[in-house]
Formats: structure tokens, sequence, C-alpha cells
């Protein structure tokens, strides 16, 4: 009987520790090179950077780092003195780092993680990138002007590689809000409190986090930041045009601006909607399944309109004319983006193809996109 109370224990304890880790992540390896180093693990936080953990690292340089895994993304770094290998954590998955000292920031690999992999890319890509302007500033055969100019274009071919490889390619992605917070030096890569660009980029990235992480404070940190520069550049747009502007007036919103003329000439702004449930669609009138789609949302207008529901369609036809001619009957609200299948709210909403849409609640917030709804109905009614 004693030896099966105690094997009773020891299967108990067992599953009480075995409970305890199974929300935890583990970031393991080894750093070679490095014996009588200590191993910092740092969390990379909003608020700035703390100490997790710590080892002094053997011959073998093992180490592991265990932490409570977070229902969303988040940046960690192991650190021995200046040389930083950046990771993120978005379950309870173990990444293994295998570095070698003293230039392991650079001398590393990692496995277990596609985000942490890409992570690693973007590192060195940066890396590479700082070594190359510092060339440039170092070359005095060049001259100021010359090598800042070279330097500039090296940076815009750099941003536009990782836009394109990077942030757009899976905004939703630890490794794309990663890579918008790139530097040389103190220099911002991507700013988007001067850059109208790098606004998209980082708006495309917000969208993505409003819908797969909503709530997470990153992704209402990315969609302050988006919102702010959009705010600066209307305020620098109407000054190059002589237009007075009130910069306190200059609404801050949960979802994305977008304002466009309907197709009755009136200037239309999403952001006006709030108070309603919003199902915003993104649309082409002329494409073969229009008619099928038109019918799908009049019957949702229409049994859900007088409970709160407006639809925000954006055409992205070419053709204002055709356009016109098709909306004319529609009871909600139209509006025709004239830049068409080209336009930057395709990529503030990283739309990869039309049609798309989302639904926004009564508080202006964005809840889920098309790829997230299983029943677009049921979801529209639980927001009423």
């Amino acid at each position: 009987m004693k030896h099966i109370c105690k094997a009773a224990a020891v299967a108990l304890a067992a599953l009480s520790i075995a409970s305890c880790n199974k929300n935890q992540f583990t970031v393991e390896g080894q750093i070679a090179g490095a014996k009588d180093s200590v191993l910092y693990f740092e969390n990379v936080g909003l608020e700035g950077i703390n100490v997790l953990d710590s080892v002094k690292l053997s011959e073998a340089g093992d180490f592991s780092f265990s932490q409570d895994a977070t229902t969303v993304p988040e940046f960690y770094r192991l650190r021995i003195a200046d040389q930083i290998i950046n990771v993120s954590i978005d379950s309870t998955e173990t990444v293994q780092v295998k570095g070698q000292y003293p230039e392991m920031a650079s001398n590393y690999t990692i496995s277990g993680s596609d985000n942490c992999e890409k992570i690693r890319e973007l590192a060195l890509k940066q890396m590479d990138l700082q070594s190359k302007a510092i060339a440039l500033q170092s070359n005095t055969e060049l001259g100021i002007v010359k090598a800042n100019d070279s330097i500039q274009t090296l940076i815009e071919a750099y941003k536009n590689e990782v836009k394109r490889d990077y942030i757009y390619k899976e905004p939703y992605k630890a490794y794309a809000y990663f890579a918008l917070f790139q530097a040389i030096g103190n220099y911002l890569i991507f700013n988007p409190r001067t850059n109208k660009e790098d606004i998209k980029a980082f708006a495309a990235v917000a969208t993505s986090w409003d819908t797969y992480y909503p709530h997470a404070e990153r992704g209402q940190n990315l969609h302050n930041i988006a919102i702010e520069g959009m705010k600066n550049q209307r305020i620098v747009e109407a000054k190059n045009a002589d237009i007075t502007i009130d910069a306190s007036k200059v609404q801050q919103a949960g979802v994305l601006d977008i304002q466009l003329l309907d197709n009755k000439g009136q200037m239309r702004s999403l952001t006006n909607l709030k108070g309603q449930v919003v199902l915003l669609d993104f649309h082409i009138f002329a494409m073969e399944n229009s008619p099928a789609r038109i019918i799908q949302l009049r019957e949702l207008y229409n049994k859900y309109h007088a409970q709160g529901l407006e639809i925000f369609q954006v055409s992205l036809d070419s053709d204002e004319h055709f356009w016109k001619q098709q909306t004319a009957a529609l009871p909600w609200i139209n509006v025709r983006d004239e830049e068409g299948v080209n336009s930057s709210r395709l990529v503030m909403y990283n739309i990869q193809a039309v049609p798309d849409f989302f639904i926004i609640d009564r508080g202006n917030n964005l809840v889920k996109r098309a790829a997230q709804i299983a029943d677009l109905e049921t979801e529209i009614k639980n927001l009423l």
C-alpha cells in the first residue's frame, strides 16, 4: 500500500510540474567562447528593457531560460555586453540558439521559430546596411553631399526590399513588427512621422495586428503611431496647399480612416460612423461575381440596418460612370477610390485580393477581417 501511495505521489508531483510548465516558453542553447561571461535574458517591452534572468556561462556555454508565455507575440533578447540576439515568442515554443562569442550578434544560428529566423535575417541585413553606410561616410573622396545621397539611396533600396519581403508579405507576424523599428545608430529606417510611404507600412502591420491580436498593447501602439503619422501628413499637406487646419480637431479613432467622395458627390468618412456596426467592403463592380456579392450585402443591410448596421463600400472600379450606374439604387454608403487597384488604402489594410471586407464595432474598432469570419451574419448579430 505504501508503494502505491508513493507511486501516486510521484505521479501527482510529475503532473503538477507538467501543469506548471505547459504555459511557458523556453529559449535554450549554447554560446561558445564565452566562459565566465554573464548571459542576460531580457524583455524588450514598450516601456523599456527589463532583465528577466541571467546565467554565468561555463566553458560549454549552455543556457536555458523559461518564462510564462503570453497570448500575443512578445520580444526578448539574449545579451552579453553589447552583443545582442533578438527573439520573438508567440506561444509555448522552444527556441534553440547557438552562437559564437565575441561576435554572437552576427555569428549565430536559431531554430524552433520561423519568426526568430526571419528576425535573424533582418538583423544581418541591417548590420550589412550599417557597414555600407559607415564606409560611404568615411570615404573622403566622395564629399559630404555625395556620401549622404549614396547612403540615402542604400536606405531606400533596403526599405523597398524589407517592405516587399517581410512587412507586406506577412504583416501580422512578429518579424514584420520588428522590421518597422530597425535603426542605423539613432536614425529610424522607417519613420512614419515624416515619410508618407512609411506610414503605409506601419498602417498595414497595425491593421493586421488589430485583427489577429485585438486589444494587444503593441498593436494599439502601432495603430496610434500610424494615425499620428496620418495626422501630421494631413497638416503638412494643408500647409503646402495654404489651407488652415486645427490640429486639435484632427480626430484619432480606432480604425484607419478612409475619406472619399460617394456616388452623390458627398465626402464620406469611415470614422464618422462611430456608434454603428460597420461592414467595410472593398469591391470591384466590374468583376464577374459582383451581382451575387451585392445581393448578399443587400440581404444583410435590409435585415440589420434598422438595428445599427451600416455598409461602407469602397469601389476600386476604373470607370467612374459605370460605378455610378451600378450603385445608384444601393442604399448604403458607396465611395470610389480613384487609385483603383493601386490604391494606398489597399496597402494600409493589407488587402491581397478583392473582394475583401472587415467588421468594425460601435466603438470604431476593427474587429475581424474576412479570412477570420466563418459566418458573417452571426458576427454582425453579435456586435449589434
